[in-house]
């Protein structure tokens, strides 16, 4: 199954939400995946098929071997979901 990590300054506020609008997402798209937040310094250490989170944040993950989707509005449900159907 595909992990998906949404990842925020703190792994609180705002990727909890985005966690639930992913999951919520992917049940309308009809995939699985297991979803889960996180805050940026443990991301750059978690395995993941696809890392999501605001610009300003998720850049810093890039290293050409993880799949780093950067989100230019968080609350965007449409922008969410072409993410998803474009990487998973």
């Amino acid at each position: 199954m595909k992990k998906v990590l949404v990842v925020c300054g703190n792994g609180l506020g705002s990727s909890m939400i985005v966690e639930m609008n992913v999951k919520a997402a992917l049940k309308e798209l009809g995939k699985e995946a297991d979803v889960s937040h996180t805050d940026l310094t443990t991301a750059k250490t978690e395995q993941a098929d696809l890392f999501l989170g605001s610009e300003d944040i998720v850049g810093s993950l890039e290293d050409g071997s993880k799949n780093v989707v950067k989100l230019k509005n968080l609350m965007d449900k449409n922008e969410l979901r072409e993410a998803l159907e474009q990487n998973l």
